[in-house]
């Protein structure tokens, strides 16, 4: 099983950039695919973002389609989530999740998933 790691969540205000990072470890391959996940304080953890192993095919939600972009970093197993234009509806805990795959596709289901992170805390204020 793997072992993620994230990184980069911090306050900031509104309008704002961060880009967050899940570093990837204990896997045999490299072929995996990336979900990003977000749960708000009394709300149920929804997908935002996800990419395929070979960065080919990608998901964005609704929500933050043309604001975040995930990329990856395949010497370094890491995953990234840029977010730019924050707002305080951003606010969430995050998570990334991966699951080893030798198809190209992405994952929007958490149930996809087979290891997650710990999550990262982004606070946007107003």
């Amino acid at each position: 099983q793997a072992h993620l790691v994230e990184s980069g969540g911090r306050l900031v205000q509104a309008g704002e950039s961060l880009r967050l990072s899940c570093e990837v470890s204990g896997l045999t391959s490299s072929r995996f695919a990336t979900g990003w996940f977000r749960q708000a304080p009394g709300k149920e953890r929804e997908i935002i973002a996800a990419i395929g192993w070979s960065s080919v095919s990608s998901y964005y939600a609704d929500s933050v389609i043309g604001r975040f972009s995930v990329s990856r970093d395949k010497a370094r197993n890491t995953v990234f989530l840029q977010m730019n234009d924050l707002k305080p509806e951003d606010t969430a805990r995050y998570y990334c999740a991966v699951k080893e795959s030798l198809l190209g596709s992405y994952y929007t289901s958490s149930g996809a998933y087979d290891s997650w992170g710990q999550g990262t805390q982004v606070t946007v204020s107003s």
